[in-house]
Protein backbone atom coordinates (compact mmCIF):
# COMPACT_ATOMS: atom_id res chain seq x y z
CA UNK A 1 0.00 0.00 0.00
CA UNK A 2 1.67 3.41 -1.10
CA UNK A 3 1.47 6.37 0.80
CA UNK A 4 1.59 7.44 4.19
CA UNK A 5 -0.74 4.92 4.87
CA UNK A 6 1.72 2.07 3.66
CA UNK A 7 4.31 3.29 6.44
CA UNK A 8 4.93 1.41 10.05
CA UNK A 9 4.47 3.88 12.65
CA UNK A 10 8.18 4.39 13.10
CA UNK A 11 8.45 5.49 9.60
CA UNK A 12 6.25 7.97 9.44
CA UNK A 13 7.40 9.47 12.73
CA UNK A 14 10.67 10.05 11.32
CA UNK A 15 9.45 11.13 8.16
CA UNK A 16 7.36 14.25 9.99
CA UNK A 17 10.08 14.85 11.97
CA UNK A 18 12.65 15.45 8.90
CA UNK A 19 9.41 17.36 7.73
CA UNK A 20 9.70 15.02 4.52
CA UNK A 21 5.73 14.40 5.48
CA UNK A 22 3.17 17.02 7.78
CA UNK A 23 1.56 15.40 10.27
CA UNK A 24 -1.45 16.76 8.71
CA UNK A 25 -0.82 14.72 5.59
CA UNK A 26 -0.66 11.55 7.65
CA UNK A 27 -3.38 11.96 9.22
CA UNK A 28 -5.60 13.02 6.39
CA UNK A 29 -4.87 10.10 4.80
CA UNK A 30 -5.62 7.76 7.25
CA UNK A 31 -8.99 9.53 7.98
CA UNK A 32 -9.52 8.86 4.20
CA UNK A 33 -8.73 5.10 4.03
CA UNK A 34 -11.21 4.80 7.40
CA UNK A 35 -13.77 6.61 6.00
CA UNK A 36 -13.58 4.05 2.81
CA UNK A 37 -13.26 0.73 4.71
CA UNK A 38 -15.25 1.67 8.16
CA UNK A 39 -18.88 0.65 6.17
CA UNK A 40 -17.61 -3.09 5.62
CA UNK A 41 -15.54 -3.40 9.02
CA UNK A 42 -17.29 -1.14 11.40
CA UNK A 43 -14.12 -0.95 13.50
CA UNK A 44 -15.07 2.35 15.05
CA UNK A 45 -17.90 3.94 17.67
CA UNK A 46 -16.52 7.75 16.98
CA UNK A 47 -14.29 9.45 14.98
CA UNK A 48 -13.34 12.91 15.17
CA UNK A 49 -11.37 13.96 11.84
CA UNK A 50 -11.57 17.88 12.78
CA UNK A 51 -9.92 17.20 16.50
CA UNK A 52 -7.66 14.97 14.81
CA UNK A 53 -6.59 17.54 11.81
CA UNK A 54 -6.48 20.76 14.30
CA UNK A 55 -4.54 18.41 16.71
CA UNK A 56 -2.03 17.56 13.14
CA UNK A 57 -1.68 21.30 12.46
CA UNK A 58 -0.55 22.36 15.79
CA UNK A 59 2.16 19.92 15.82
CA UNK A 60 3.11 20.87 12.03
CA UNK A 61 3.30 24.57 13.58
CA UNK A 62 5.44 23.51 16.84
CA UNK A 63 8.17 21.30 13.93
CA UNK A 64 8.13 24.10 11.74
CA UNK A 65 9.02 26.45 15.28
CA UNK A 66 12.23 23.97 15.98
CA UNK A 67 10.52 22.10 18.34
CA UNK A 68 12.34 18.46 19.16
CA UNK A 69 9.85 15.68 17.40
CA UNK A 70 9.01 13.58 19.49
CA UNK A 71 9.11 9.74 19.27
CA UNK A 72 5.78 9.07 17.50
CA UNK A 73 5.07 12.32 15.65
CA UNK A 74 1.98 12.36 13.83
CA UNK A 75 1.42 9.15 14.29
CA UNK A 76 -2.78 8.20 14.06
CA UNK A 77 -3.85 6.22 16.71
CA UNK A 78 -7.26 3.85 17.75
CA UNK A 79 -8.06 3.87 21.37
CA UNK A 80 -10.51 1.16 22.59
CA UNK A 81 -13.72 2.63 23.85
CA UNK A 82 -13.06 1.56 27.39
CA UNK A 83 -10.40 4.44 28.01
CA UNK A 84 -11.18 7.95 28.49
CA UNK A 85 -9.96 10.40 25.84
CA UNK A 86 -10.35 14.07 25.59
CA UNK A 87 -13.04 15.23 23.34
CA UNK A 88 -14.61 11.73 22.71
CA UNK A 89 -17.64 10.28 24.57
CA UNK A 90 -16.83 6.62 26.72
CA UNK A 91 -19.65 4.09 26.20
CA UNK A 92 -17.64 0.66 26.74
CA UNK A 93 -19.84 -0.22 24.20
CA UNK A 94 -23.18 -0.14 26.42
CA UNK A 95 -26.60 1.57 26.29
CA UNK A 96 -25.64 1.75 29.81
CA UNK A 97 -23.19 4.59 28.97
CA UNK A 98 -23.80 5.87 25.81
CA UNK A 99 -23.83 9.73 25.76
CA UNK A 100 -21.74 9.63 28.93
CA UNK A 101 -18.62 11.87 28.64
CA UNK A 102 -16.04 11.39 31.05
CA UNK A 103 -14.68 14.28 33.19
CA UNK A 104 -10.77 13.04 32.85
CA UNK A 105 -8.48 11.34 30.48
CA UNK A 106 -6.38 7.89 30.57
CA UNK A 107 -2.68 8.37 31.35
CA UNK A 108 -1.82 6.20 28.88
CA UNK A 109 -4.05 8.35 26.08
CA UNK A 110 -1.94 11.11 27.48
CA UNK A 111 1.15 9.55 27.54
CA UNK A 112 0.71 8.92 23.50
CA UNK A 113 -0.41 11.94 22.52
CA UNK A 114 2.51 13.61 24.50
CA UNK A 115 4.60 11.60 22.26
CA UNK A 116 3.01 13.03 19.32
CA UNK A 117 0.13 10.58 18.69
CA UNK A 118 -2.91 11.83 17.25
CA UNK A 119 -6.03 10.22 18.56
CA UNK A 120 -8.58 9.91 15.37
CA UNK A 121 -11.32 7.97 16.91
CA UNK A 122 -12.46 5.04 19.49
CA UNK A 123 -12.83 1.69 18.93
CA UNK A 124 -15.96 -0.82 19.26
CA UNK A 125 -15.34 -3.33 21.86
CA UNK A 126 -17.47 -6.18 23.83
CA UNK A 127 -19.57 -4.59 26.05
CA UNK A 128 -17.93 -3.90 29.24
CA UNK A 129 -15.11 -5.51 27.53
CA UNK A 130 -16.65 -9.07 27.96
CA UNK A 131 -16.59 -11.01 25.27
CA UNK A 132 -13.60 -12.89 23.13
CA UNK A 133 -15.88 -11.74 19.26
CA UNK A 134 -17.01 -8.06 19.27
CA UNK A 135 -20.17 -9.48 18.97
CA UNK A 136 -21.31 -8.10 22.45
CA UNK A 137 -21.48 -4.46 21.70
CA UNK A 138 -24.92 -2.96 22.47
CA UNK A 139 -24.02 -0.90 18.98
CA UNK A 140 -22.34 -3.37 16.15
CA UNK A 141 -20.41 -6.02 15.56
CA UNK A 142 -16.97 -5.41 14.18
CA UNK A 143 -15.89 -7.73 10.79
CA UNK A 144 -12.76 -9.23 10.51
CA UNK A 145 -10.60 -7.56 7.58
CA UNK A 146 -9.95 -10.94 6.28
CA UNK A 147 -13.46 -12.36 6.30
CA UNK A 148 -16.01 -10.13 6.81
CA UNK A 149 -18.24 -13.26 7.72
CA UNK A 150 -16.19 -13.63 10.72
CA UNK A 151 -15.32 -12.05 14.08
CA UNK A 152 -12.43 -10.07 14.84
CA UNK A 153 -11.60 -11.93 18.40
CA UNK A 154 -12.32 -9.55 21.08
CA UNK A 155 -12.62 -7.68 23.35
CA UNK A 156 -10.46 -6.01 21.42
CA UNK A 157 -12.12 -7.05 18.16
CA UNK A 158 -12.53 -2.72 16.96
CA UNK A 159 -9.09 -2.20 17.84
CA UNK A 160 -7.54 -4.97 16.18
CA UNK A 161 -9.55 -4.81 12.98
CA UNK A 162 -8.65 -1.31 12.66
CA UNK A 163 -4.71 -2.09 12.82
CA UNK A 164 -4.92 -4.98 10.52
CA UNK A 165 -7.28 -2.51 7.81
CA UNK A 166 -4.85 -0.38 7.97
CA UNK A 167 -6.84 2.42 9.42
CA UNK A 168 -4.51 3.28 11.51
CA UNK A 169 -1.02 1.82 12.93
CA UNK A 170 -1.40 1.86 16.23
CA UNK A 171 -4.21 1.11 18.53
CA UNK A 172 -4.65 0.54 22.32
CA UNK A 173 -6.70 -2.10 24.10
CA UNK A 174 -7.28 -3.85 26.83
CA UNK A 175 -6.65 -7.25 27.88
CA UNK A 176 -8.16 -9.07 31.13
CA UNK A 177 -8.23 -12.32 29.86
CA UNK A 178 -6.92 -11.90 26.42
CA UNK A 179 -8.80 -9.36 25.04
CA UNK A 180 -5.57 -7.78 22.92
CA UNK A 181 -3.81 -11.09 22.49
CA UNK A 182 -7.13 -13.04 20.70
CA UNK A 183 -8.05 -10.53 18.62
CA UNK A 184 -4.62 -9.40 17.12
CA UNK A 185 -4.08 -13.29 16.85
CA UNK A 186 -7.53 -13.62 14.66
CA UNK A 187 -7.03 -10.00 12.72
CA UNK A 188 -3.13 -11.10 11.55
CA UNK A 189 -1.14 -8.11 13.73
CA UNK A 190 0.77 -7.99 16.63
CA UNK A 191 -0.68 -7.52 20.41
CA UNK A 192 1.27 -7.20 23.80
CA UNK A 193 -0.14 -7.34 27.60
CA UNK A 194 2.45 -5.95 29.78
CA UNK A 195 2.91 -6.99 33.13
CA UNK A 196 -0.37 -6.45 35.65
CA UNK A 197 0.95 -2.63 36.96
CA UNK A 198 3.12 -1.50 34.10
CA UNK A 199 0.89 0.36 32.42
CA UNK A 200 -1.28 2.62 34.05
CA UNK A 201 -5.19 2.04 34.42
CA UNK A 202 -6.18 5.29 35.44
CA UNK A 203 -9.20 6.40 33.20
CA UNK A 204 -9.94 2.87 32.65
CA UNK A 205 -13.73 1.80 33.13
CA UNK A 206 -12.81 -1.25 35.08
CA UNK A 207 -13.95 -4.96 34.61
CA UNK A 208 -11.83 -6.75 36.76
CA UNK A 209 -9.20 -4.67 38.43
CA UNK A 210 -6.94 -7.92 39.22
CA UNK A 211 -6.34 -8.76 35.50
CA UNK A 212 -7.08 -5.49 33.88
CA UNK A 213 -4.30 -4.68 31.76
CA UNK A 214 -3.71 -1.90 29.10
CA UNK A 215 -1.42 -2.96 25.95
CA UNK A 216 -0.86 -1.61 22.32
CA UNK A 217 -1.72 -3.42 18.62
CA UNK A 218 0.91 -2.99 15.78
CA UNK A 219 1.67 -4.21 12.82
CA UNK A 220 5.41 -4.87 13.52
CA UNK A 221 7.24 -5.04 16.94
CA UNK A 222 9.03 -1.88 16.31
CA UNK A 223 6.17 -0.16 16.62
CA UNK A 224 5.07 -2.55 19.08
CA UNK A 225 7.99 -1.36 21.32
CA UNK A 226 7.86 2.37 20.57
CA UNK A 227 4.72 2.64 21.94
CA UNK A 228 5.28 0.23 24.76
CA UNK A 229 8.29 2.68 25.96
CA UNK A 230 5.45 5.48 25.52
CA UNK A 231 2.54 3.95 27.79
CA UNK A 232 4.49 2.29 30.08
CA UNK A 233 5.61 3.43 33.75
CA UNK A 234 5.11 4.46 37.26
CA UNK A 235 1.56 6.75 37.24
CA UNK A 236 1.07 8.24 41.27
CA UNK A 237 -2.83 8.49 40.14
CA UNK A 238 -3.09 4.53 40.24
CA UNK A 239 -2.44 2.87 43.00
CA UNK A 240 -1.72 -0.80 41.48
CA UNK A 241 1.17 1.05 39.30
CA UNK A 242 4.48 -0.14 39.59
CA UNK A 243 7.29 1.56 39.81
CA UNK A 244 9.51 -0.31 37.73
CA UNK A 245 11.52 1.39 35.45
CA UNK A 246 10.82 1.17 31.93
CA UNK A 247 13.76 0.59 28.88
CA UNK A 248 14.45 1.48 25.62
CA UNK A 249 12.46 -1.68 24.46
CA UNK A 250 13.29 -1.02 20.82
CA UNK A 251 16.70 -0.12 21.34
CA UNK A 252 16.81 -3.90 22.67
CA UNK A 253 15.21 -5.12 19.77
CA UNK A 254 18.90 -6.03 17.42
CA UNK A 255 19.96 -7.91 20.01
CA UNK A 256 18.02 -10.79 18.79
CA UNK A 257 16.99 -14.18 20.16
CA UNK A 258 20.24 -15.74 19.88
CA UNK A 259 21.01 -17.66 23.02
CA UNK A 260 16.97 -17.52 24.80
CA UNK A 261 15.35 -20.16 25.67
CA UNK A 262 11.56 -21.24 24.44
CA UNK A 263 9.53 -23.58 26.64
CA UNK A 264 6.90 -25.77 25.22
CA UNK A 265 3.79 -27.25 27.62
CA UNK A 266 3.40 -30.20 25.23
CA UNK A 267 0.76 -32.18 26.85
CA UNK A 268 -1.44 -28.43 27.61
CA UNK A 269 -1.76 -28.53 23.63
CA UNK A 270 -2.38 -32.32 23.03
CA UNK A 271 -5.71 -31.66 22.87
CA UNK A 272 -8.49 -29.33 21.14
CA UNK A 273 -5.83 -27.28 18.64
CA UNK A 274 -7.12 -27.32 14.98
CA UNK A 275 -4.10 -29.29 13.33
CA UNK A 276 -3.06 -26.07 10.46
CA UNK A 277 -3.01 -23.97 13.95
CA UNK A 278 -0.49 -26.45 15.52
CA UNK A 279 1.39 -26.71 12.47
CA UNK A 280 1.55 -23.02 12.13
CA UNK A 281 2.45 -22.90 15.68
CA UNK A 282 5.23 -25.30 14.92
CA UNK A 283 6.78 -24.11 12.02
CA UNK A 284 7.24 -20.51 14.32
CA UNK A 285 9.01 -22.56 16.76
CA UNK A 286 11.84 -23.71 13.85
CA UNK A 287 11.64 -19.97 12.85
CA UNK A 288 12.62 -19.29 16.36
CA UNK A 289 15.32 -21.99 16.52
CA UNK A 290 16.65 -20.74 13.03
CA UNK A 291 17.15 -17.25 14.85
CA UNK A 292 19.44 -18.75 17.66
CA UNK A 293 16.63 -19.44 19.76
CA UNK A 294 16.50 -22.97 21.89
CA UNK A 295 13.04 -24.81 22.25
CA UNK A 296 12.05 -27.51 25.36
CA UNK A 297 9.50 -28.97 26.86
CA UNK A 298 8.01 -27.46 29.92
CA UNK A 299 4.93 -28.54 32.68
CA UNK A 300 2.88 -26.46 33.42
CA UNK A 301 0.61 -28.90 35.69
CA UNK A 302 -2.39 -26.68 36.35
CA UNK A 303 -3.23 -24.79 33.64
CA UNK A 304 -5.79 -27.19 32.87
CA UNK A 305 -7.77 -25.42 35.63
CA UNK A 306 -6.98 -21.50 34.14
CA UNK A 307 -10.76 -21.20 32.41
CA UNK A 308 -12.86 -21.83 35.22
CA UNK A 309 -10.47 -19.65 37.57
CA UNK A 310 -10.29 -17.40 35.43
CA UNK A 311 -14.40 -17.17 34.98
CA UNK A 312 -14.89 -17.57 38.86
CA UNK A 313 -12.50 -14.49 39.47
CA UNK A 314 -12.93 -11.91 36.86
CA UNK A 315 -17.04 -12.51 37.40
CA UNK A 316 -16.90 -11.77 40.90
CA UNK A 317 -14.93 -8.67 40.18
CA UNK A 318 -16.89 -7.96 37.37
CA UNK A 319 -20.04 -8.10 40.00
CA UNK A 320 -18.55 -5.77 42.42
CA UNK A 321 -17.14 -2.56 39.96
CA UNK A 322 -20.16 -2.80 37.82
CA UNK A 323 -22.59 -2.25 40.82
CA UNK A 324 -21.51 1.77 40.27
CA UNK A 325 -23.79 1.54 37.42
CA UNK A 326 -27.38 1.83 39.15
CA UNK A 327 -28.95 4.86 37.53
CA UNK A 328 -28.24 7.00 40.11
CA UNK A 329 -24.96 8.94 39.90
CA UNK A 330 -24.11 8.82 36.20
CA UNK A 331 -25.35 6.78 32.44
CA UNK A 332 -28.60 5.63 31.63
CA UNK A 333 -31.23 5.62 34.13
CA UNK A 334 -34.71 3.60 33.54
CA UNK A 335 -37.77 6.06 32.96
CA UNK A 336 -40.83 6.35 35.34
CA UNK A 337 -39.66 4.02 38.03
CA UNK A 338 -41.50 3.98 41.50
CA UNK A 339 -38.95 3.69 43.68
CA UNK A 340 -35.56 3.39 44.35
CA UNK A 341 -35.12 -0.62 44.22
CA UNK A 342 -37.18 -0.59 40.75
CA UNK A 343 -35.08 2.51 39.61
CA UNK A 344 -31.83 -0.01 40.11
CA UNK A 345 -33.17 -3.14 39.14
CA UNK A 346 -34.70 -1.58 35.71
CA UNK A 347 -31.90 0.53 34.86
CA UNK A 348 -29.90 -2.27 34.75
CA UNK A 349 -31.64 -4.86 33.11
CA UNK A 350 -32.65 -2.22 30.27
CA UNK A 351 -29.16 -1.14 30.04
CA UNK A 352 -26.81 -4.20 30.21
CA UNK A 353 -26.36 -7.09 27.53
CA UNK A 354 -27.38 -10.50 28.13
CA UNK A 355 -23.56 -11.45 28.92
CA UNK A 356 -22.58 -9.01 31.51
CA UNK A 357 -25.75 -10.25 32.97
CA UNK A 358 -24.89 -13.64 32.78
CA UNK A 359 -21.41 -12.76 33.99
CA UNK A 360 -22.81 -10.30 37.18
CA UNK A 361 -24.92 -13.05 37.98
CA UNK A 362 -22.32 -15.65 38.02
CA UNK A 363 -19.82 -13.23 40.14
CA UNK A 364 -22.56 -12.07 42.72
CA UNK A 365 -23.21 -16.04 43.13
CA UNK A 366 -19.27 -16.90 43.59
CA UNK A 367 -19.07 -14.06 46.24
CA UNK A 368 -22.64 -14.78 47.95
CA UNK A 369 -22.73 -16.06 51.52
CA UNK A 370 -22.21 -19.78 51.82
CA UNK A 371 -20.25 -20.12 48.28
CA UNK A 372 -17.30 -17.59 49.20
CA UNK A 373 -15.16 -20.32 50.44
CA UNK A 374 -16.08 -23.06 47.98
CA UNK A 375 -15.75 -20.88 44.72
CA UNK A 376 -14.02 -17.59 45.20
CA UNK A 377 -11.35 -18.86 47.77
CA UNK A 378 -10.67 -21.35 45.93
CA UNK A 379 -10.41 -20.18 42.71
CA UNK A 380 -8.15 -17.64 44.76
CA UNK A 381 -5.52 -20.68 45.59
CA UNK A 382 -5.80 -22.30 41.99
CA UNK A 383 -4.92 -18.89 40.76
CA UNK A 384 -1.58 -19.43 43.14
CA UNK A 385 -0.73 -22.54 41.96
CA UNK A 386 -0.88 -21.32 38.26
CA UNK A 387 1.72 -18.34 38.81
CA UNK A 388 4.00 -21.16 40.44
CA UNK A 389 3.67 -23.54 37.77
CA UNK A 390 5.00 -20.23 36.03
CA UNK A 391 7.79 -19.25 38.21
CA UNK A 392 9.04 -23.14 37.76
CA UNK A 393 8.87 -22.94 33.92
CA UNK A 394 11.14 -20.14 33.88
CA UNK A 395 13.65 -21.45 35.96
CA UNK A 396 14.44 -23.51 32.62
CA UNK A 397 13.26 -21.10 29.87
CA UNK A 398 12.77 -17.28 29.12
CA UNK A 399 9.72 -17.55 27.60
CA UNK A 400 7.13 -20.11 27.58
CA UNK A 401 5.19 -20.32 23.84
CA UNK A 402 1.83 -21.34 22.98
CA UNK A 403 -0.58 -20.77 19.78
CA UNK A 404 -2.63 -17.58 20.56
CA UNK A 405 -5.98 -19.33 20.05
CA UNK A 406 -6.82 -23.12 19.06
CA UNK A 407 -8.03 -21.84 15.83
CA UNK A 408 -8.60 -19.32 13.58
CA UNK A 409 -11.82 -16.48 13.70
CA UNK A 410 -15.06 -18.17 13.60
CA UNK A 411 -18.26 -16.99 12.03
CA UNK A 412 -20.85 -14.98 13.63
CA UNK A 413 -23.23 -16.55 15.70
CA UNK A 414 -21.03 -19.73 15.76
CA UNK A 415 -20.43 -19.48 19.59
CA UNK A 416 -22.85 -17.32 21.26
CA UNK A 417 -25.26 -19.73 21.91
CA UNK A 418 -22.67 -22.06 23.78
CA UNK A 419 -20.77 -19.80 26.11
CA UNK A 420 -18.50 -22.36 27.43
CA UNK A 421 -17.48 -22.87 23.40
CA UNK A 422 -17.00 -19.24 23.14
CA UNK A 423 -14.95 -19.05 26.34
CA UNK A 424 -12.82 -21.94 25.95
CA UNK A 425 -11.16 -19.64 22.40
CA UNK A 426 -8.99 -17.97 25.64
CA UNK A 427 -8.02 -20.88 26.57
CA UNK A 428 -4.41 -20.20 26.18
CA UNK A 429 -4.26 -16.30 26.92
CA UNK A 430 -5.76 -16.48 30.44
CA UNK A 431 -3.45 -17.97 32.41
CA UNK A 432 -1.16 -15.08 31.97
CA UNK A 433 -3.70 -12.50 33.55
CA UNK A 434 -4.51 -14.90 36.38
CA UNK A 435 -0.11 -14.78 37.08
CA UNK A 436 0.12 -11.44 35.94
CA UNK A 437 2.71 -11.81 33.36
CA UNK A 438 3.47 -10.00 30.17
CA UNK A 439 2.42 -12.18 26.74
CA UNK A 440 2.72 -11.64 22.96
CA UNK A 441 0.95 -12.42 20.35
CA UNK A 442 2.61 -12.29 17.05
CA UNK A 443 1.30 -13.44 13.56
CA UNK A 444 2.84 -16.72 12.87
CA UNK A 445 0.95 -17.48 9.04
CA UNK A 446 -2.33 -18.27 7.60
CA UNK A 447 -4.69 -21.29 8.37
CA UNK A 448 -7.19 -22.33 5.85
CA UNK A 449 -6.62 -18.69 4.70
CA UNK A 450 -6.85 -17.06 7.85
CA UNK A 451 -4.30 -15.44 10.32
CA UNK A 452 -3.33 -17.70 13.74
CA UNK A 453 -0.65 -16.26 15.92
CA UNK A 454 2.37 -17.54 17.94
CA UNK A 455 1.50 -16.54 21.81
CA UNK A 456 5.10 -15.97 24.44
CA UNK A 457 4.94 -15.51 27.69
CA UNK A 458 7.54 -13.83 29.96
CA UNK A 459 8.63 -13.31 32.98
CA UNK A 460 7.59 -10.33 35.36
CA UNK A 461 8.42 -6.68 33.86
CA UNK A 462 10.58 -8.61 31.02
CA UNK A 463 8.90 -7.48 28.14
CA UNK A 464 12.04 -6.67 26.36
CA UNK A 465 12.62 -10.46 26.06
CA UNK A 466 9.76 -11.18 24.24
CA UNK A 467 10.08 -8.25 22.00
CA UNK A 468 13.53 -9.24 21.15
CA UNK A 469 12.06 -12.90 20.07
CA UNK A 470 9.57 -10.86 17.99
CA UNK A 471 12.07 -8.50 16.36
CA UNK A 472 13.60 -12.20 15.58
CA UNK A 473 10.44 -13.75 14.16
CA UNK A 474 10.14 -10.90 11.57
CA UNK A 475 13.63 -11.63 10.44
CA UNK A 476 13.07 -15.40 9.53
CA UNK A 477 9.54 -15.04 8.52
CA UNK A 478 7.22 -12.29 6.84
CA UNK A 479 3.83 -13.23 8.26
CA UNK A 480 3.85 -9.72 9.90
CA UNK A 481 3.98 -8.07 6.41
CA UNK A 482 0.64 -9.95 5.32
CA UNK A 483 -2.13 -7.89 4.56
CA UNK A 484 -5.98 -8.76 4.03
CA UNK A 485 -7.53 -8.93 0.61
CA UNK A 486 -8.92 -5.44 1.43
Amino acid sequence: MSGPVGLTAAAMARRVAERALSAEEVVRAHLDRAFAVEPAIDAFLAIDAEQALAQARQLDRALAGGAKAPPLAGVPIAVKDILHVDGFPTSCGSRLLAGYRPPFEATVVTRLEAAGAIVVGKTNLDEFAMGSSTEHSAFKPTRNPWDRERVPGGSSGGSAAAVAARMVPLALGTDTGGSIRQPAALCGVLGLKPTWGRASRYGLVAFASSLDQVGPLARNVEDLAIASSVLCGHDAQDATSAAEPVPDFAAALARGAKGLRVGVPRRFLAQGVEPETLARFDESLRALETAGATISDVELPHLEHAIPTYYLVATAEASSNLARYDGVRYGARAPAAPDLRRLYGETRDQGFGDEVKRRILLGTFALSSGYYDAYYLRAQKVRTLIRRDFEEGFATCDAIATPTTPAPAFRFGEKTKDPLQMYLADIFTVPANLAGLPALSLPCGLASGLPVGLQLVGRPFDEETLLRFGAALEQVSTHHELAPPL
